[in-house]
């Protein structure tokens, strides 16, 4: 997750109305995670869709495989939950869509466990993976994501907080029960919807996530 933003970079003028409440647009691209960057090697990496599949199979692509999918393009924001926007960049990769499509989830698949590199975990409902504008990016504005941010894939859920976009992903995890992730274990709101300033586990509802 990084550090809070300082405030440098600030952009006084952001449009309100793009703006989730107690967020400030920012100009740059912070780097914030937990841990190191790893370092990618292309003939180790494989990216994984398992768990309650729709034929009860996983699913596996090597980089170049992977790198040789659709790739699609979404025009979206993102927002951190230390509280900084970034506004109208171009995402372009993967979509979750054709995850799905190529390896469907079982009937009563409610949620997915979202997995990346040194065992770090986000957990997403299947409609927030399944929304048109999630996707497995490799690029930001046509340039290639660099190792520190997320390189060679990482996901983006615009209408949710950065969080439940994990850098350095390796694979996604159908799930008939919701899990918490990395962060959600550790004091972080289960669905993480930035227009409700859903940031913390405290703030949580009935229904609204397994018992911490």
């Amino acid at each position: 997750m990084g550090q809070p933003d300082s405030g440098t970079g600030q952009v006084p003028n952001a449009s309100a109305e793009r703006l989730p409440p107690g967020q400030r647009e920012r100009r740059g691209w912070p780097v914030t995670h937990y841990g190191p960057v790893p370092r990618f090697r292309a003939e180790r990496w494989e990216f994984r869709v398992f768990g309650a599949t729709a034929d009860g199979d996983k699913r596996c692509w090597n980089h170049e495989e992977f790198s040789a999918l659709p790739y699609h393009t979404v025009l979206a924001d993102l927002h951190c939950v230390t509280k900084f926007s970034i506004l109208g960049a171009e995402w372009g990769g993967v979509s979750a869509d054709t995850v799905l499509a190529l390896a469907p989830p079982a009937p009563d698949v409610t949620h997915v466990m979202v997995w990346a590199e040194y065992g770090y975990s986000a957990n997403l409902r299947i409609a927030d993976f399944a929304d048109a504008h999630t996707l497995f990016a490799t690029h930001r504005d046509g340039e290639l994501l660099t190792a520190e941010h997320g390189f060679p894939l990482r996901l983006v859920v615009p209408h949710l907080y950065a969080w439940k976009g994990p850098k350095w992903v390796r694979g996604v995890e159908y799930l008939t029960a919701d899990r918490r992730g990395f962060w959600e274990e550790r004091g972080y709101h289960n669905i993480g919807d930035p227009w409700r300033e859903q940031r913390y586990s405290y703030q949580e509802e009935p229904g609204d996530g397994p018992a911490l």
